[in-house]
């Protein structure tokens, strides 16, 4: 009897940022409720769906090379996500032995893709509006102490190098109540950090509730009563409101930890980019004042069409005075269907390298004076995994997961993936802390 695509067993390749992860994990939970069996081993399935990431030039190639291997190796490839959203119609002449297209507000009909894969079905909207398939339970790629929580999807800036509202539609919220309701039942499912994104997390619930809403809504996750940490990423910098930093503040379950990318310090740089022009000096007083001990994360661009010299010595001292604890420095990249691509005085690839190659110096020194003073101090963590050798990796509240540093730390033969333990920081390096090893 001739084996049915039903009966098989569906792989799925993932790139692309944390909210990617989530759409896959919501693909995969589509295709389980469906009756479908799943694996993270394309070797183990013939179909393959690869979610693909088209942020940047290089996420891209990183893309490309991914669906190549397995249209080579002979596999049916679902091409999904935000490469085929943003070449809708070239993807089908650059790949025409795909096996299906699906586009970034489409994913929840990738059960209907998978039923007619020999007919090579293409969803993909022209203009994409996010809805989060509510009753679905996510199938996680990755099982450990925290899990990834989209609050919402979209954007409605319209920042000079960036594609996403292209990509990913107009700003979606969800409900305050499916938030919560799916918040519990990952901690239920052992989860001990939740960590909220969204392409602004501090926009959140405007669409559907008239005003901001992110306040209320940390309120209501720090009720659950397993939940150890709440952690936000992705805020905008006129979204800090009082409001919200002193209802950060004063939830005990709410790491103090603000991711703020900033982008530039230059009013030019920030007008070109088409970015909030306001006092971040100020700013970054404000959340020192409210939550003394919050550690800040933030991002910059080096290299933007013209970003002159002053501007780019306005950046390095305003990045020499804040001290943020965590940085990350990136080079502009020229992409198409950007404000900024058409923009003149593009700067050479030589002083983009240079100038980040300077700022992420003038961080790492920082970085290790900060880390160096943690020394004989205690701090909190929650254990990631513990490796044969008994030592355990985790995480302080200063370290977001994938793009902070992390802590070593000597077994106890107590601690277990997702505690949330007290140790004393014994030494450190520019981005790692140590205690006891």
């Amino acid at each position: 009897m001739k084996e049915t695509n039903k009966m098989k067993k569906i792989a799925l390749v993932n790139h692309g940022c944390a909210k990617n992860l989530v759409d896959s994990e919501l693909m995969l939970g589509i295709l389980a409720k469906n009756g479908y069996k799943i694996t993270l081993d394309e070797r183990e399935s013939d179909i393959v769906i690869v979610n693909t990431c088209s942020f940047i030039h290089d996420a891209e190639k990183e893309s490309v090379a991914s669906i190549l291997n397995l249209i080579n190796e002979g596999k049916k490839v679902i091409i999904a996500g935000c490469l085929i959203q943003k070449y809708r119609d070239e993807m089908k002449k650059l790949f025409p032995e795909a096996a299906g297209f699906v586009g970034t507000s489409d994913f929840n009909k990738i059960a209907e893709i998978i039923k007619q894969i020999d007919k090579t079905p293409y969803e993909v909207s022209s203009t994409p509006l996010y809805c989060y398939p509510e009753d679905v339970e996510r199938q996680q790629i990755t099982i450990g102490a925290s899990s990834y929580l989209k609050i919402a999807e979209g954007c409605n800036y319209s920042c000079g190098y960036c594609v996403i509202p292209k990509l990913r539609g107009k700003y979606t919220s969800r409900p305050i109540e499916k938030i919560v309701e799916e918040a519990k039942h990952l901690v239920k499912k052992g989860v001990s950090e939740i960590v909220l994104i969204a392409q602004d997390t501090t926009m959140y619930g405007v669409d559907i509730y008239g005003e901001p809403k992110l306040p209320e809504l940390i309120e209501e996750l720090n009720k659950i009563e397993d939940l150890t940490w709440l952690r936000i990423m992705y805020t905008y910098p006129t979204g800090l409101t009082d409001k919200l930093l002193k209802t950060m503040a004063k939830c005990e379950k709410v790491v103090k930890y603000i991711d703020i990318p900033l982008q530039h310090k230059s009013k030019n740089v920030l007008k070109l980019m088409n970015r909030p022009i306001s006092d971040y000096t100020k700013l970054i007083g404000k959340i020192r004042k409210i939550m003394p001990s919050a550690a800040i994360r933030t991002t910059f661009i080096v290299g933007y069409p013209g970003e002159t010299e002053e501007d780019f010595k306005e950046l390095y001292d305003f990045i020499e005075k804040s001290r943020f604890d965590r940085l990350g420095v990136f080079e502009y990249s020229r992409e198409k269907g950007t404000i900024s691509y058409s923009l003149p005085n593009q700067i050479r690839a030589k002083i983009k390298k240079q100038r980040r190659n300077t700022l992420m110096k003038l961080q790492q020194k920082i970085s290790l004076e900060i880390n160096s003073s943690l020394i004989g101090k205690e701090i909190e963590c929650i254990v990631e995994n513990i490796s044969d050798d008994g030592i355990i990796t985790g995480r302080t509240y200063k370290d977001a997961p994938e793009v902070d540093g992390v802590i070593f730390i000597k077994n106890d033969d107590t601690a277990m993936p997702g505690d949330v333990i007290k140790v004393k920081v014994t030494g450190c390096s520019a981005y790692d802390l140590y205690s006891g090893c």
